[in-house]
């Protein structure tokens, strides 16, 4: 749902401005310090980057479904540290929170969500539970009276090393196997026993900071209960994850735009033979495959983001954008390479195309493997409910 036509173009206006005079230029500088610079996020902070999904009562932009994903289209054209930088505020750092928050919990941390004045993140992920999330939670939350005494570790958690709030699922009861024996934290990264590992050395993404985090005895009061009722862990957890995989879907859409657009250019200037590779019609071929899977992509993220806005069911609806569009971000990436031939391999002469194509590759694992979706997509319909 789109609440205001002009107030939306206004807003993503700003976004390419953004990324064509700050964002796409530093680049490279990203990626050499594996860090957005401190005075870029600032930039971000004052365009209010962060508060996009965030109600406008506690300072956000209160964006619906459909227009944050039309943002989202938007600032993912460029490295994806940038929109990781505030992806996590604007996504699974605040959600729970808006939907499950209690009234002081919303008024303590919305707004510094909201204006980046610190940076959210969810740490549910473990080492032995990903997928099987229920089945290999293992990190615990012990009763103490007026708090509560968490211990275990999370992995694979973007913006850890830099996060001021954690958003952490827990087994609460360890008689209780199911959802209604998780309870969900926000812990503030200050808390005595909670503390971050070094960041990992991964294979793209440089500039988005992802690490373990570690609890030992770590004391939190009842008071960070999400929602102040335990027992709701696991629930509000997958609701957040419902809503962010639309974003993610919405996220690998911007990289294959900017990845189509590269390979244009090069195939209206690189000559063979005298002639463009353009004119090459397995080229065109290529170049085709990748609009359409583009355009594919988009319009079933839309069409999904107004289902949610108007209040419907879109559980297996959101599996199949995260599943198509993550797969269809890689396809476009390997594609384009191939157009660009050996300068798509080589990263001084290849230009994003290298990055974007290293980049794109996580989309297929975090937020459900591909796998994971297609098992919910098809236990929805053999449920019957298609």
């Amino acid at each position: 749902m789109i609440r205001d036509e002009k107030r939306l173009a206004a807003l993503l206006a700003t976004v390419r401005r953004f990324m064509d005079e700050v964002a796409i230029p530093n680049e490279e500088r990203v990626e050499r310090e594996n860090a957005i610079p401190e005075e870029i996020v600032k930039e971000m902070r004052r365009l209010g980057f962060f508060g996009w999904s965030i109600p406008e009562e506690y300072g956000g932009a209160g964006l619906t479904t459909e227009e944050l994903c039309l943002a989202n289209m938007e600032i993912s054209q460029c490295a994806v540290a940038y929109r990781a930088r505030s992806g996590t505020n604007t996504g699974i750092g605040s959600e729970a929170i808006i939907h499950d928050g209690t009234d002081e919990q919303k008024r303590r941390y919305l707004p510094r969500l909201a204006s980046g004045e610190i940076t959210g993140c969810l740490a549910v992920t473990e080492p032995e539970a990903g997928s099987d999330l229920l089945g290999g939670l293992a990190t615990s939350a012990v009763d103490a009276g007026d708090h509560y005494i968490l211990n275990g570790t999370k992995r694979y958690i973007t913006n850890a090393p830099i996060a001021d709030l954690f958003t952490v699922l827990a087994r609460s009861d360890p008689t209780n196997k199911g959802g209604s024996g998780t309870t969900t934290f926000l812990v503030e990264r200050d808390m005595p026993g909670l503390s971050a590992g070094p960041e990992h050395k991964k294979m793209g993404q440089e500039g988005s900071p992802v690490s373990e985090v570690y609890f030992k005895d770590c004391r939190v009061p009842k008071s960070a209960v999400l929602g102040g009722t335990p027992g709701h862990g696991f629930r509000a957890v997958m609701r957040s994850l419902n809503k962010q995989r639309i974003n993610l879907a919405s996220l690998c859409t911007g990289p294959a735009i900017r990845l189509l657009d590269e390979a244009l250019r090069h195939a209206r200037t690189r000559k063979q033979s005298g002639q463009a590779i353009g004119e090459f019609q397995l080229v065109q071929a290529m170049l085709a495959d990748c609009k359409v899977e583009i355009s594919a992509a988009r319009a079933l993220i839309l069409e999904t983001a107004r289902k949610r806005d108007r209040g419907e069911d879109v559980t297996m609806e959101v599996s199949m954008c995260k599943y198509y569009a993550s797969e269809m971000a890689g396809r476009v990436a390997d594609r384009v390479v191939q157009i660009f031939g050996g300068a798509g391999y080589c990263e001084d002469i290849g230009g994003s195309v290298p990055r974007f194509y290293r980049d794109v590759r996580l989309f297929r694992l975090y937020e459900g493997t591909s796998q994971i979706h297609q098992l919910n997509i098809a236990r929805h319909l053999l449920r019957g409910s298609h």
